[in-house]
């Protein structure tokens, strides 16, 4: 294994994946990519209960995640680019992938349920069933509640 794509996004499930693809990467010695993507319209909301799109201008809060993973590479001396994409994020993802030969995606899931991926859909799960390359599920883990005594 030489490249391992770990996608980002500043959830907790985001940096699950962080975690477990830097100890892949570690444990067979590959580089890292990690890449974001962002939506290239916003949606605002309108008059009487409409909607508007304008066109997202590439800021801050889009690179935060990439920024933070690359320092958490950085901490444990692997290798790692990063890069923002524009688009769909399961098809950009995976276009991207495919686009340096990647030999592994990591992504997080959040583990919304039936009706959460209903209605919010679930980027996972897009790249799951899109991706011909193996692709690396991290469920986010919620944090132990310490026992009261």
């Amino acid at each position: 294994m030489k490249k391992v794509l770990i996608a980002v996004d500043g959830s907790a499930a985001s940096d699950g994946a962080v975690r477990v693809g830097l100890e892949v990467a570690e444990g067979e010695g590959a580089d890292v990519v990690f890449v974001h993507a962002y939506p290239p319209v916003d949606l605002l909301p309108g008059v009487y209960g409409t909607t508007a799109a304008a066109v997202h201008t590439p800021n801050a809060d889009d690179s935060a995640p990439l920024v933070a993973a690359l320092a958490i590479a950085e901490a444990h001396d692997v290798a790692a680019t990063a890069e923002l994409l524009v688009g769909d994020p399961a098809a950009e993802i995976v276009t991207y992938a495919d686009s340096i030969g990647a030999d592994l995606i990591v992504i997080g899931s959040r583990g919304l349920g039936a009706i959460g991926r209903m209605l919010l859909g679930s980027v996972s799960r897009a790249v799951l069933r899109e991706s011909r390359r193996p692709v690396l599920v991290v469920r986010e883990v919620e944090a132990a509640t310490p026992a009261v005594a």
